[in-house]
């Protein structure tokens, strides 16, 4: 008879803050989807949870000392590191990534993830304004360059009373990204950058120029790479849509954010850029609401950066496959063509957007796909069916490759 298969293993790091307590029902779905959990404490993390309740739920001895005889007597923090297939660290506090980013190793936590050889994957919790300090940015900037996995933060209401994001990503999200890990899909060790939605360009504090686009093809995109087992990071603009699970997320409101996000988010191996992105701004937003009068206000505008002909331009950051989307109302095919030899980018997905066709902002899509070998028209058909086949398309492209 053959032995049954060995749990994989994660090491769980359980660093500082009030999220710290999803971290037991985190421990229980690892558990009851058969993984074997190895916990270590931080000093910050043990004023929130305890070892005990930790030790309960794991089964295993909980670790958090550098300094213990015990453990360290045949040099055990190594051994931690080395033992376990996935590390994560949920929650991952700003204190814990900063380390992680300038290679620091004072304590257990830290030690361990800078001896390790195994993949990393992060769950960032930490107040708004935290999370969106330059300092984190630049911190999580270096630490996906490394190939870092990061599922999360959330956008909601936090412990602090304020809103926004920084709220950790809830325990089946984590575990979602966990799976994915594992799979042996077709895109297991790939990273995939995607945007989605509109922008919106201030006009003032309250008047914005956008589009009507809803994210949903973006989105589903996003959720069909992360099945195939790619990492997936989602740039998306304002949209009301929840987030795929398995899929780390940026939000952003303009062009210029979306551009510096994505920038932000290479290396990657495949780029898809969905969003709708407006080509204009206002040259000089006001910084107050603008006053009805007897004539409407002259705006100026200004070209906003072209994010896909930036990102497909050649060098040595460039994914080694761009996919562009063309939302046409006229000539399509043609418009499209042109496009993918304009923007330099190795496929464009055109589509009809004129108001009849229900596409902007609907159910389904009708694409065309062109490449360097011509065109290929795929039947109407829902947005995730639309983004299955995209998928599976970017999977057998780096696929032969690769070959």
């Amino acid at each position: 008879m053959n032995e049954p298969a060995a749990p994989r293993r994660i090491l769980l790091i359980v660093s500082g803050g009030i999220a710290a307590y999803k971290t037991l029902e985190l421990v229980r779905l690892l558990r009851r989807a058969g993984f074997a959990v190895t916990s270590v404490l931080t000093e910050a993390g043990a004023e929130f949870v305890t070892p005990l309740s930790l030790q309960a739920l794991t089964e295993s001895r909980v670790y958090t000392s550098l300094w213990s005889l015990t453990d360290e007597s045949e040099m055990g923090h190594i051994q931690l590191s080395r033992a376990a297939d996935l590390v994560v660290v949920a929650p991952a506090s700003a204190d814990i990534l900063a380390k992680m980013a300038a290679g620091l190793a004072g304590d257990l936590a830290s030690t361990l993830l800078l001896a390790t050889d195994k993949p990393v994957l992060v769950a960032p919790a930490m107040n708004v304004r935290m999370w969106t300090h330059p300092a984190t940015e630049s911190n999580m900037a270096v630490l996906r360059g490394r190939g870092i996995r990061v599922v999360g933060p959330d956008e909601g209401e936090m412990a602090c009373n304020e809103f926004g994001f920084g709220r950790l990503a809830e325990p089946p999200a984590i575990l979602a990204a966990i799976e994915a890990h594992f799979a042996n899909g077709p895109l297991s060790g790939r990273h995939v950058l995607v945007t989605a939605g509109p922008t919106q360009e201030p006009i003032d504090p309250v008047r914005y120029i956008a589009n009507r686009s809803s994210g949903r093809q973006g989105f589903a995109i996003a959720a069909a790479l992360a099945r195939l087992g790619a990492r997936v990071t989602l740039v998306a603009g304002p949209v009301a849509l929840e987030l795929p699970q398995g899929v780390s997320a940026r939000r952003v409101e303009t062009a210029a954010e979306m551009l510096a996000a994505c920038e932000a988010a290479l290396p990657a191996d495949a780029a898809v850029f969905a969003a709708a992105v407006a080509d204009w701004r206002v040259a000089e937003p006001s910084a107050h609401k603008l006053k009805k009068g007897q004539h409407a206000p002259s705006l100026s505008f200004i070209a906003n950066p072209d994010i896909l002909a930036t990102l497909s331009a050649p060098g040595p950051r460039r994914p080694r496959l761009t996919v562009g989307f063309a939302a046409e109302t006229d000539n399509v095919a043609e418009n499209a063509a042109a496009k993918r030899l304009n923007k330099r980018c190795d496929w464009i997905l055109a589509n009809d957007v004129r108001p009849e066709t229900g596409i902007m902002g609907g159910a389904h899509n009708r694409v065309t796909l062109f490449d360097a070998d011509g065109r290929e028209d795929w039947p109407d058909m829902p947005k995730e069916q639309v983004a299955e086949r995209l998928a599976a398309r970017i999977a057998a492209a780096l696929a032969a490759q690769a070959a």
